[in-house]
């Protein structure tokens, strides 16, 4: 593992990160029970309460919660970031979210007005407390790098998606649904998973790739331009909906084109990185590239069935591309995360970062997960099949949960006993020489 250019005095509190990854894998699991007990017929229609909840369950209860937590380290370990106040800040916006994520959940089920408006409110207040200190923090950076600014990008289309949700989620709780409200769902879910979703992963992977898997670094012109290029795509494609819906087309070929050939480089990096040992992350990451090439494919022919098929779609890119990346960078960084906390603390007789997790038990997730997901799409076709695959998936998230949680314990009882160098002494002399 490359660890160069790391920045430990930087770094927030473990519990910032840790407490969004903790509370990731449980949201997977409230999907799963909602998927168990829904009607399968309902769960056809992208637009109907219960695949809104669902959806949102895992986009906001799961992604969302694993990325902020991801940002919240990332930020000033890789880039140097330093955001105020970080750890009070991440603990209001935890609680926002998972109120919010919650009332949502309810509130849309049962169909409650207030509690639907509530939950609007929470949302957005979460999101926007993390993310707006993270864009000004961002704008002091002195040198930006291609991560750096593709992250940027990212907050920027999350600032946006933030508005448009909380507009579509207020519209459900007034019970008044505008004639533009269909527009604003689009643009809604293509921004959030190509432009805050996507583009983050892709900034993220520059430096992952290279720093976890030693793998071979991005071409600099692709880091340069790729984040250009999507985001005039995903531009193109709201003014082709807005003025010439029948063109859209263009654009959806545009950033499919863009997610498969980053999907084609992720592969083939991995296939050549130096120590080509076997990891579970790995076959996440190589799962999420075959997810999102069958995902990229089925989104741009969706348009001649109408929007028939939009929830395999969703299956095959938010859970197949988005979900499998995320849990396999949860393998990796929570226990690095582990490791590097308590390395900064004096502590050396700690567990290696691959000895902190049970790799059986990573195993039987993985295949319990892809199954899942495998089988909600024949569901589609098969309803009948919707409560077993759906109960698969609720044990491989209870298992994610259980597997992450295992490096988490360790900290704590390493950090009750005694370090092996008292880093006092070396962060006195440092300040001495200030």
């Amino acid at each position: 593992m490359d660890l160069n250019g790391l920045s430990a005095d930087q770094a927030p509190p473990i519990s910032s990160p840790a407490r969004l990854f903790l509370t990731a894998p449980i949201f997977g699991v409230i999907a799963g029970i909602l998927i168990f007990l829904s009607d399968a017929g309902a769960l056809k229609s992208r637009f109907s309460l219960e695949s809104i909840a669902i959806t949102h369950t895992i986009t906001i209860g799961f992604l969302g919660f694993v990325m902020l937590g991801a940002l919240t380290q990332m930020l000033p370990v890789l880039a140097g970031v330093s955001v105020k106040r970080v750890g009070i800040i991440a603990k209001i916006s935890y609680i926002f979210l998972l109120f919010g994520t919650l009332f949502m959940i309810f509130g849309l089920l049962q169909n409650i007005s207030n509690i639907i408006l509530i939950s609007s409110l929470f949302l957005s207040g979460g999101f926007l407390v993390m993310i707006v200190p993270m864009l000004v923090s961002l704008k002091s950076v002195a040198s930006a790098t291609a991560s750096t600014r593709a992250i940027t990008t990212s907050l920027i289309f999350a600032f946006m998606v933030i508005f448009i949700g909380a507009y579509l989620l207020s519209g459900y709780g007034i019970h008044k649904l505008s004639s533009m409200h269909l527009l604003f769902a689009n643009i809604h879910s293509v921004w959030a998973v190509f432009g805050f979703a996507g583009v983050l992963i892709i900034g993220v992977s520059f430096h992952v790739l290279p720093m976890f898997y030693v793998a071979p670094k991005f071409k600099p012109f692709y880091m340069r331009r790729v984040v250009g290029f999507i985001s005039a795509g995903l531009l193109l494609w709201l003014i082709l909906n807005m003025f010439l819906d029948l063109y859209s087309i263009v654009a959806k070929i545009w950033i499919a084109a863009l997610f498969l050939a980053f999907s084609v480089a992720v592969f083939l990096k991995l296939n050549a990185r130096r120590r080509p040992i076997s990891d579970i992350t790995i076959w996440y990451w190589k799962s999420a590239t075959l997810f999102m090439a069958f995902g990229s494919f089925s989104w741009i022919i969706d348009d001649y069935f109408n929007g028939e098929y939009a929830v395999i779609v969703s299956v095959l890119i938010g859970g197949g591309f988005l979900l499998s990346i995320m849990i396999g960078m949860l393998y990796k960084i929570v226990p690095f995360l582990v490791w590097f906390h308590l390395n900064a603390k004096g502590y050396m007789s700690i567990p290696t970062m691959n000895e902190m997790i049970d790799k059986k038990l990573t195993r039987i997730q993985f295949v319990l997960f892809v199954l899942s997901l495998a089988g909600f799409v024949f569901s589609f076709f098969i309803s009948f099949l919707l409560p077993i695959f759906a109960a698969l998936f609720i044990v491989s998230m209870l298992i994610l949960e259980y597997n992450i949680v295992s490096p988490i314990l360790i900290y704590i009882k390493i950090l009750k006993t005694k370090p092996d160098f008292d880093m006092s002494l070396f962060l006195m002399s440092t300040e001495g020489k200030d």
